[in-house]
């Protein structure tokens, strides 16, 4: 059984005003940073999923980051489409028994030693696994501006990327999905499947705001 990683990189981030994993952090385009990070043994080839019109991938250097990176034009509208399309095109290559490791093009500051961790704590589960953390804020149920309740958040994690599961259950996870997932475990969660829940890291921050891009330019430098 191989190992392959995809990434989904099809949407526009509104709140960036243009192309969000193209925004420049420590000198490199977001999704540089996210494409690295997962281009580690035994990783064979890394498929990017791009929207059919995008023109930007091309500017930038891909080689060099020890693993092919193999960009698919066939994003969709949501991130399901986008993943699902990406598996179809890439079953050519990869057989329903890989593994595929599932990232976001907006987490580039996801520490190696994590990916390994989840690589070596899911291991041969039948289902797979997520990285994710422990909520340790305090949660409130907020109604119409005002707070209706405060949540028990002993069992409540946040749900990291990247997420690994078998190719083909996730392709048949996000066909059969009832509702819109908004991650690959949570499609796979509705075949009645419980993914393995492994540790992260709380640098491994998703970049969602513009001020965002401070804090994670702050981890990537200080790495150098």
């Amino acid at each position: 059984m191989s190992l392959y990683a995809l990434i989904p990189a099809a949407g526009r981030g509104t709140r960036f005003g243009s192309w969000k994993q193209y925004v420049p952090i420590a000198g490199r385009p977001m999704l540089w940073h996210a494409v690295r990070a997962v281009c580690m043994p035994p990783v064979e080839s890394v498929f990017v999923v791009l929207a059919r019109g995008d023109r930007e991938f091309a500017r930038h250097a891909w080689n060099g980051l020890g693993a092919s990176v193999e960009p698919l034009y066939c994003g969709g509208e949501t991130r399901r489409d986008s993943v699902y399309n990406a598996l179809v095109a890439a079953m050519g290559l990869v057989e329903a028994d890989d593994w595929m490791l599932v990232h976001d093009a907006a987490r580039p500051c996801v520490p190696r030693s994590d990916v390994e961790k989840l690589l070596r704590e899911v291991g041969d589960d039948g289902v797979g696994g997520i990285l994710a953390l422990p909520i340790a804020e305090t949660l409130k149920r907020v109604v119409d501006g005002k707070v209706h309740a405060t949540e028990d958040r002993a069992q409540l994690w946040l749900a990291q990327t990247p997420q690994l599961f078998r190719a083909g259950l996730l392709m048949r996870a996000l066909e059969r999905a009832k509702t819109v997932p908004t991650d690959e475990a949570s499609a796979v969660e509705q075949m009645g499947l419980k993914p393995r829940v492994v540790n992260g890291s709380r640098e491994n921050l998703k970049v969602t705001w513009p001020e965002d891009l401070a804090i994670a330019e702050s981890i990537l430098e200080r790495r150098k």
